[in-house]
Formats: C-alpha cells, sequence, structure tokens
C-alpha cells in the first residue's frame, strides 16, 4: 500500500502548486492563444478558492483523516470541471484549429476523465464502495499527469518558448508527432487500467518515453534556433528542467528493465520536482514581471519613466531559488536511489530555503514599485 503521507504531499504539490500555476496560466494564456475571449473569465474567481479548499481537504484525508478524501475529491471535481467546461465553451468560440488548440482541447479531456478516475478512487479508499484502486490508479496518474500537465506544457511550449527565446525557422511536426504518441499512451495506460490488459500498460509507458524523447529534439530544436542567448534565471531553469526530464526517463525506462523500485521513485521525483517545477519557477520569473508592468506601469509610458521588465526581477532570491532548488532536488535524487536518509533531509532542507526564495522572489515582482531597493 502506498504510503499515506507520500500521497498527501503529492496531492499538495501537484494540486496545490503545478494545477494552481497552471490554471492561472491558462486565465491569461487563452485568449492570447485562442485569439478569442474567455466564456467566463470570472468563473476563475471561483475555482482557485474551490481548488485550494479541496486539496487541503484531500491531503488532510491521505494524512489522518481518509473521511474527508470524498469531500475533498468532489470540492477539487467540481473546481476542475468549472475550469474544464470553460475551457470547452471558449474553444467552441474558435473558428479555426491549430496545434496549440488541439493541445489544450485533449489535455482536458484527458483531466476531465483523470478526475472521474481520481473521485472514484477516493470513494474506495474511504470504504464507501469496493473497488481495486492500485489498478485504478495507473489510469489516474497517467491522465493526469501525462495527458493534463505533459501535453498541456507541450502545447505552451510551441507559444511560450519561441516568444521568449526569439525563436525563428523551426518545424512543429517533431511536437505534433509527440503529442500523438503520448496521447496514444495515456489512452493505451487508461484501457490496460480498466481492463486489466498488462501489454497495453506496458505498451503505453514505452510510447510515452519515446514521446518524450520526441519532445525533447523539438525543445533542443527551439533552443538551436534561439536568437536571445542570454543565460538567465529563466534559461537556467529551463535547462535544469529538461535535464530532469532525460534523467526521469532514463530512470523510468532502467525500473522496467531491472524493477529495482527506488528507480521509479527517484524518476517520478525528477519528473514532479525537476521538470515540472522548475518548468513552472522559471516562467513565472517571465511571465509575473510582464503581468504586473503592463498592469501598474503601461499607462504611464510616455508620461514619465518606466522600469525595464529585467528591472522587475530580484537577482540575488532568484540565483538563490535556482541554486538551492537544483541543489535540493539533485540530493534528494541521491537519497531515495541510495536510500539514505540523511541525504533526504539534506535534499529536503536545501529545496525549504529555496522555497523560501522563490516566494520572497514572487512577493517582490508583485509588489514591485519604481525605485524600489
Amino acid at each position: 500500500m502506498l504510503d499515506t503521507k507520500i500521497l498527501s504531499f503529492v496531492h499538495l504539490f501537484l494540486l496545490g502548486f503545478v494545477m494552481m500555476i497552471i490554471f492561472g496560466a491558462m486565465a491569461q494564456l487563452v485568449p492570447v492563444v485562442l485569439e478569442v475571449g474567455h466564456f467566463g473569465v470570472e468563473l476563475f474567481y471561483a475555482i482557485w478558492p474551490l481548488l485550494g479548499i479541496g486539496t487541503i481537504m484531500m491531503a488532510f484525508g491521505f494524512f489522518s483523516y481518509p473521511m474527508l478524501l470524498p469531500f475533498g475529491g468532489v470540492v477539487v471535481l467540481i473546481a476542475m470541471m468549472i475550469f474544464v467546461m470553460e475551457i470547452f465553451l471558449t474553444i467552441k468560440k474558435v473558428k479555426k484549429f491549430n496545434l496549440v488548440i488541439s493541445s489544450i482541447l485533449i489535455s482536458n479531456i484527458f483531466l476531465f476523465l483523470g478526475i472521474i478516475f481520481g473521485l472514484v478512487m477516493s470513494l474506495g479508499y474511504a470504504g464507501m464502495i469496493s473497488i481495486d484502486i492500485n489498478a485504478l490508479l495507473k489510469g489516474h496518474v497517467f491522465l493526469v499527469i501525462a495527458g493534463y500537465i505533459i501535453i498541456t506544457v507541450m502545447g505552451l511550449s510551441l507559444v511560450l518558448l519561441p516568444m521568449f527565446g526569439l525563436s525563428h525557422g523551426f518545424s512543429k511536426k517533431p511536437l505534433e508527432i509527440s503529442m500523438t504518441i503520448i496521447s496514444l499512451s495515456v489512452l493505451s495506460v487508461m484501457i490496460s487500467s480498466l481492463s486489466g490488459i498488462v501489454f497495453l500498460e506496458y505498451a503505453g509507458y514505452m510510447l510515452a518515453a519515446l514521446g518524450l524523447f520526441v519532445y525533447f529534439y523539438f525543445i533542443n530544436t527551439i533552443y538551436k534556433t534561439r536568437a536571445r542567448k542570454e543565460i538567465d534565471v529563466y534559461a537556467k531553469s529551463l535547462i535544469f528542467a529538461y535535464f530532469s526530464l532525460i534523467t526521469s526517463l532514463i530512470l523510468g525506462l532502467s525500473y522496467l528493465v531491472v524493477g529495482y523500485e527506488p528507480l521509479l521513485l527517484t524518476s517520478a521525483w525528477m519528473m514532479f520536482f525537476g521538470f515540472f517545477a522548475f518548468v513552472i519557477t522559471g516562467h513565472m520569473y517571465k511571465i509575473v514581471p510582464f503581468l504586473v508592468w503592463f498592469e501598474r506601469f503601461s499607462p504611464l509610458v510616455g508620461k514619465q519613466k518606466v522600469p525595464m521588465l529585467a528591472d522587475m526581477l530580484p537577482a540575488k532570491s532568484s540565483s538563490a531559488q535556482f541554486l538551492f532548488c537544483a541543489l535540493g532536488v539533485l540530493v534528494v535524487a541521491a537519497a531515495l536511489l541510495f536510500q539514505n536518509g540523511v541525504l533526504l533531509k539534506a535534499g529536503a532542507s536545501f529545496l525549504l530555503i529555496g522555497a523560501l526564495a522563490f516566494l520572497r522572489s514572487v512577493f517582490y515582482m508583485i509588489n514591485y514599485k519604481q525605485n524600489t531597493i
């Protein structure tokens, strides 16, 4: 049986941080990507408190109060259903589909299915219904992680990476192939989870690895064609993120060959905290200053001196965040791989310092004022 404290931690991270950031980013980016207005942008004001409350209830449910799980699961389901329906109704207004719009549509379909799986599992965990939780777990994880988060990251990569890196002249075909392979892998694991066909499960794992290697090739192409060569905290974060992605894939494939469970745990760690976390934090150093600048300083252009976006980035705390978080991720990975408790505590300490530095950076950027020291 999975450690309930680990399940609590994982859900707190994925729902409370990763999904919350993605939902907030989609509120801003969907009109830009789809070139149509939101169906009901006001709905996002209901999504974040519901998701926050549901996440906390689920975290406590896994930690020590199992009866909270189905209630937290229902609240999370409501939040995500509002999000999915709003996105679907917004996409309905689109006249012409492209690869990015298709990725948003596919990922939200997988999200809907993943949350249904999760709700059924929470009912089973609380003892309200009798199901094979371990069987459904594989489908739930793949639908949410690969089907929603990874495909969303892939779609947004086509928008954000060329924009921030000033990349031109690259082919989108590898990304299209990668998304197709990942979608097939998710369907394969989902069907295996429901039917018990082991072949489909392992076929899904191999397809997922293949799709992510093709995606890495696409990212490398964007990196090579970029015009902006500066290696700032954004670039460093993405380099570390994609290094973590490849490391996670190698460790995951190694687990399938030798069956050594710490390889699987380390693979998941590098995917969640090396890839997802650094992709998100890196982009926040670009997106948050722009949103604050646009809201606070764009009306003053031509009337008085306004700051540059680079001025709004806290150099010391952002560098500290990258350094301590990267070190923490690597040390914890080594601790998981070699089952060393001392290294685990050391890595967690580095991550705590990095998280505090990141929190300080976010507050600095949000509260930035002219002549702030």
